[in-house]
């Protein structure tokens, strides 16, 4: 692969994350195109140069692989479709609230909330389980030290 294209490739995936993980649907939809074009430029900088895989047209060993080039059209096709997907998801959003910002779910944030305070709740018990059982031992310890001293 050729270092301008490993650049190219890695520009456009660092900025596509960038654009996803924001809260905005538009610049999700725009990140998720720049993902998608990132793999179609990696996968077609994969693919080696030749003569067109026609029959009786060219020698084998100077055959293009069209493998890649069949999986860069697979990849448009997804990523043509994710888009269209987040489209009308951003639309639908727009429709009902006006804006295009994703807001937080309640009932994740609740759930989080609950398992959060489950944790918390339990660690000090598992402390105290803990010194109780040290407690424990170093009794035992010191009832077998005093029975063989006494023998």
């Amino acid at each position: 692969m050729n270092a301008s294209l490993l650049l190219v490739v890695g520009g456009l995936t660092t900025i596509g994350l960038y654009l996803i993980t924001a809260r905005s649907l538009s610049r999700i939809v725009l990140g998720f195109s720049l993902l998608g074009h990132a793999a179609v430029v990696a996968l077609l900088a994969a693919g080696s140069s030749g003569e067109a895989p026609i029959a009786n047209r060219a020698d084998i060993s100077e055959v293009a692989n069209p493998v890649p080039q069949a999986l860069a059209l697979t990849a448009i096709v997804i990523s043509f479709g994710l888009t269209l997907f987040l489209l009308a998801l951003a639309r639908r959003q727009a429709t009902l609230t006006g804006d295009d910002e994703v807001q937080d779910d309640i009932e994740d944030r609740r759930v989080a909330d609950d398992v959060e305070e489950a944790t918390v709740a339990e660690e000090p018990a598992h402390e105290t389980d803990k010194t109780d059982e040290t407690d424990e031992t170093d009794e035992a310890s010191d009832a077998s030290s005093s029975e063989e001293s006494a023998s």
